[in-house]
């Protein structure tokens, strides 16, 4: 996920594995903010709750 020198690091959420491991609409935007959550804690050396405190709430 690191960026390339002189290209901005980018977040990519594939849909077909998104849509495979969830059933409706709130369970996808519940598991791609999860995801996004961590790789731009990843990417910024974070911790997912730092970037967003609700992270882990069910």
């Amino acid at each position: 996920m690191a960026a390339r020198e002189g290209r901005v690091a980018r977040v990519v959420v594939y849909r077909r594995p998104v849509e495979i491991r969830t059933k409706g609409r709130d369970e996808r935007a519940a598991l791609v903010h999860e995801v996004v959550v961590e790789q731009v804690a990843e990417l910024l050396g974070l911790t997912p709750e730092t970037v967003d405190p609700r992270y882990g709430e069910d």
